[in-house]
């Protein structure tokens, strides 16, 4: 798509839309970028994530401070994870095929690409593949609770 004037089925051009979306993901990655550069420098400054490495702390103290260490940590790999998902879609734009349902090939709605950039799949499909996965889910833990009844 990168420098092609693409039409859509309306018939108007998507150049706009392509330079749009592409703004759009820069921006939150550069946005996701210094949040955990950001948090990765201080953790590097301070030596600890919660930044009482050289503090005395009672039990209780220790434990929340490891709790919320834990919280700093998945915040950060989270947000890696998206910054890496992000990545992806700026390829999946380069190459063209950004926007478009992996499962039926639609357009993805606009306004779901602004709330989820590196959607993969049209609002339709993603409901019907989260709706399959529960369906598994359910049957697996019939499974599982069957066979606590077997083992008697």
């Amino acid at each position: 798509m990168k420098g092609t004037e693409k039409t859509s089925s309306g018939g108007a051009t998507t150049t706009s839309r392509y330079r749009e979306l592409k703004q759009m993901l820069e921006d939150r990655r550069r946005e996701l970028q210094a949040e955990v550069q950001g948090k990765m420098r201080g953790v590097r400054e301070e030596g600890t994530w919660g930044g009482k490495l050289n503090e005395v702390l009672d039990a209780v103290e220790s434990s929340e401070a490891d709790i919320q260490e834990d919280i700093e940590f998945a915040l950060i790999q989270m947000k890696s994870e998206t910054l890496h998902k992000i990545n992806d879609a700026l390829d999946r734009l380069e190459q063209g095929n950004y926007g478009n349902c992996y499962e039926c090939g639609a357009e993805i709605a606009e306004k779901r690409l602004r709330a989820l950039p590196f959607a993969v799949r049209c609002k339709d499909c993603e409901e019907a593949r989260e709706a399959a996965e529960q369906r598994q889910r359910q049957m697996s833990q019939r499974r599982g609770a069957s066979s606590l009844f077997l083992d008697m």
